[in-house]
């Protein structure tokens, strides 16, 4: 489990997916939660990139390290907000997927991961150049 799992709140956790289309839920607290969450996730991040960095001896130029930290935000956000990745899912062939509950799977949160990890992916061989 990545560190950051650890440093997101229970409020952000249940709550950055609200939007204003669901009874009881509001868009601006999900944004709230979904923004507070991004930030902890981005300072989780960026003391990693630059502990990791020092001990190894890995000297990386700010510029692109900039760009990384950025991209892996900007997408983190997108897909904690929920829904831009439901519609993805929707306009992929994957609308059965993404509801998936039943048999010990949850299709959401398979494609939230492979999302994420996708991302982070780019974002390490952005910062890396």
């Amino acid at each position: 489990m990545p560190p950051v799992t650890w440093r997101t709140t229970d409020h952000q956790a249940s709550n950055k997916g609200q939007h204003d289309h669901n009874d009881g839920q509001s868009s601006a607290a999900g944004r709230r939660a979904c923004a507070a969450h991004v930030a902890t996730y981005t300072a989780t991040q960026t003391a990693a990139l630059l502990l990791g960095s020092r001990v190894l001896g890995v000297r990386l130029r700010p510029g692109p390290v900039a760009v990384a930290l950025a991209l892996s935000a900007a997408t983190h956000y997108a897909a904690d907000r929920r829904e831009p990745l439901r519609r993805l899912a929707d306009a992929t062939g994957k609308a059965k997927f993404v509801r998936l509950t039943d048999f010990g799977m949850n299709g959401a949160y398979a494609l939230d991961q492979a999302f994420h990890h996708t991302f982070e992916t780019a974002a390490a061989l952005i910062a890396s150049a």
